[in-house]
């Protein structure tokens, strides 16, 4: 449910009072109840890391500064100068847009034969809470 307060929108149960934010699972799917499946705040995150990390600026309609640009930069060859730029590239755009939720400490990209693996360490910045997740990708 969604109300209008004071010119500001809440979400809430009208049941309950309590209000949350509705996060939707990341890929979108539908649950065992025949709605949207939801994801966890610490999912959500994740979820949302992931998508950052593999989209490319452009690719979004009316957002053309989204994502990281990571797999175009799989081609451009290896070396430790490319190697320094792409995680300085990837933790950027992570703390860029989504700066208000995490807060990146750490970034590494390292690609393996046809296969790219993206670890990221961050703080959640709600709950102060120390993270680490892997991200794979066939390229």
């Amino acid at each position: 449910m969604h109300a209008k307060r004071d010119g500001r929108e809440h979400s809430g149960d009208a049941n309950t009072g309590k209000r949350h934010m509705k996060r939707i699972d990341y890929p979108y799917q539908i649950g065992p109840d025949g709605r949207t499946s939801l994801a966890g705040e610490d999912k959500h995150i994740r979820d949302l890391i992931e998508l950052v990390l593999f989209t490319a600026p452009g690719e979004r309609v009316n957002r053309p500064s989204f994502g990281s640009g990571l797999l175009q930069l799989v081609f451009a060859g290896q070396d430790d100068g490319l190697a320094h730029a792409t995680q300085t590239l990837v933790q950027g755009a992570l703390q860029q847009l989504l700066g208000e939720l995490i807060e990146v400490q750490a970034v590494q990209v390292a690609s393996q034969d046809a296969k790219l693996n993206v670890t990221v360490q961050y703080l959640v910045r709600r709950s102060q809470r120390q993270e680490t997740a892997q991200f794979g990708r066939e390229v």
